[in-house]
């Protein structure tokens, strides 16, 4: 019988399912949320970015064209596992070339999750200067009851341009006064709930409302606390929960994260109630850490509003937090721990400096860009997609076997949390030790959970280590690194080619190709663009070669050769359009088509 009603509403579903296409010009708006004017990156002539709504089971279609005449773009899903649409991750420099000015590009992909996410530009630390969204997924069958839906985003805000604060985060200076370990990044100048500052969300006495927050920032967390409305969880990262009471703990957000809650409106009219919100730039919050920097005012400050006739409250100050712990949650679908461990993987992260920039390393190796995209690499090396030599040494490749449980223990040797992120998977949280208390011992705690959480972004604590869990059965080329923008093109990061070897079905929309083509860099071969012998990698980009640390210019087009450029033949930037759903096919092109 459940079989039954299950098939049922999987039909009735299917039926109802539609099609949502969105034809986007992404341009330069000016705008001024925190009364200082600035060019942002808008969508249409807009900003903030617009939300995308669609429901489980929809197909999203979003053409982007690039108006920005200076920069290049792209968007990534965040959160979406893109299970067999490994080519519109949007992640450039593994699933894609970085989309430049005066051409366009779709993204096509099925909506197969529910839950709260978001969109972002994710090329070369571009999507603080405003090009980032929400999305949410509604599902019919939500499990908890509400009566209305909110979306809340929190963000930092910068008067300038990431080109800028990277070329100055990516020089000597940092070395200089020691910036990575001492937090002293280029800080916001202030932070933002809904992109804007003092805002007002109307409620109605005697509902429940589930509230999507979304954490945009490039680099704290969030603190988050309704006055007189407690949380309860009821989903993370797109992933539902058992309702989770939270009473009086604060939340709190790590950059990328999503959390949806519940809460309850008050039954009467008689006041307005206050949002607090902080920010912290130390990434270690102040009762447990280092002090706020000079002159830093991390509140943002919100109201619950029942009646616009009474005042609004002042906001309340805050001596110490009481933060719930996330690894404590249960999964709705009560997933068990996946084991056996097939193989464990062991990371360690840690800086180096080379040619005296300070920068991050994964198994002192860092993160940088390929000459071609590696999920292009994996689809036109033929059998040598399982070697690893053919992704570059400093694309930090890891290749995983076809449904293999991978086990990944994360050291983190720094004084900073990391918001670490994972493409293609929302992976089981087994466990997250508490700051300074250094590696993982080899042995896990007695109260690993039967059922762990699942999440695709997890903050590890400072001088600290976790231990995740997750089944390679998505095929594809999928980031993993610190969702703080400073710290990826600083070179946190690392490579997982999934199962390259089951891609045999995957192909190129022909406007992808022709992307790389108006960029003027390479969609076949290996890392270093070797299209004969894959395992000649002459000319790839490593930290041995000097050029590879230039200065940092972001998005900005033509981006200088060398420098991190993956670029390595002559540009030919031209007008161009979309091409519609033709695709092709790297494996079988031929060089100079």
């Amino acid at each position: 019988m459940h079989f039954v009603i299950f098939l049922t509403l999987f039909w009735v579903q299917l039926a109802l399912a539609k099609t949502v296409k969105y034809n986007w010009s992404i341009d330069w708006v000016t705008a001024s949320p925190d009364g200082f004017t600035r060019p942002v990156i808008g969508v249409n002539g807009q900003w903030p970015c617009p939300q995308i709504d669609v429901d489980l089971g929809d197909r999203l279609v979003v053409t982007i064209h690039n108006n920005l005449g200076n920069e290049s773009t792209g968007l990534h899903w965040h959160g979406f596992n893109q299970r067999g649409h490994a080519t519109m991750d949007g992640s450039a420099g593994a699933a894609q070339c970085p989309v430049p000015p005066n051409s366009s590009f779709t993204y096509d992909f099925p909506i197969t999750q529910a839950g709260t996410y978001w969109y972002h530009s994710h090329t070369q630390g571009q999507y603080p200067d405003g090009l980032r969204g929400p999305l949410i997924v509604h599902d019919p069958q939500f499990p908890y009851h509400f009566d209305e839906e909110i979306t809340m985003t929190f963000s930092d805000w910068y008067h300038e341009q990431m080109p800028t604060l990277l070329n100055y985060y990516q020089s000597t200076a940092d070395v200089t006064n020691n910036s990575i370990q001492a937090g002293q990044a280029p800080i916001p100048q202030s932070g933002l709930i809904n992109d804007s500052q003092n805002n007002t969300i109307h409620v109605k006495p005697g509902k429940t409302y589930l509230i999507h927050m979304i954490d945009m920032a490039n680099f704290p967390g969030v603190a988050v606390y309704f006055d007189g409305h407690p949380f309860t969880a009821v989903e993370v990262d797109g992933v539902y929960t058992e309702q989770h009471y939270l009473g009086s703990q604060n939340l709190r957000i790590a950059p990328a994260q999503r959390w949806s809650v519940l809460i309850h409106t008050k039954h009467d009219t008689s006041k307005n109630f206050v949002i607090f919100a902080t920010l912290d730039v130390n990434m270690l919050f102040p009762p447990t850490g280092i002090p706020n920097l000079p002159g830093w005012n991390g509140n943002t400050t919100a109201w619950l509003v029942y009646d616009d006739a009474k005042p609004l409250p002042p906001q309340k100050t805050f001596y110490s937090f009481d933060f719930f712990d996330d690894v404590a949650l249960v999964p709705y679908d009560r997933e068990p721990l996946l084991e056996p461990v097939d193989r464990r993987i062991t990371m360690s992260m840690q800086n180096a400096t080379y040619d005296g920039i300070t920068r991050f390393t994964i198994n002192d190796i860092t993160y940088l860009p390929p000459k071609v995209p590696s999920l292009y690499t994996a689809l036109t090396v033929g059998n040598y997609s399982t070697n690893s030599l053919v992704y570059g040494t400093n694309s930090n490749p890891f290749v995983l076997g076809y449904n293999e449980v991978i086990e990944l223990v994360i050291n983190n040797k720094h004084e900073n949390l990391h918001p670490m992120h994972l493409h293609g998977h929302q992976f089981q949280v087994l466990e997250r030790s508490y700051p300074d208390t250094g590696e993982w011992p080899g042995s896990y705690a007695s109260n690993v959970s039967a059922t762990p959480v699942r999440r695709d972004t997890v903050m590890l604590n400072k001088n600290a280590w976790s231990v995740w869990r997750f089944r390679a059965n998505n095929p594809g080329v999928w980031l993993f690194h610190c969702h703080i923008e400073y710290h990826i093109t600083s070179g946190l990061v690392a490579t997982f080619v999934e199962a390259p070897d089951h891609l045999d079905h995957l192909e190129v929309p022909k406007d992808h190709i022709q992307a790389c083509k108006n960029y003027g860099m390479e969609y076949r071969g290996n890392a270093a663009g070797n299209t004969r012998d894959p395992l000649n990698l002459n000319g790839q980009l490593t930290s041995n070669n000097a050029s590879a640390f230039a200065k940092n210019h972001g998005a900005i087009f033509p981006p200088p050769m060398g420098a991190g450029s993956s670029t390595s033949k002559k540009r030919n930037v031209k007008n161009s359009r979309s091409l519609g759903p033709a695709v092709y096919n790297l494996e079988r092109s031929k060089l100079g088509d």
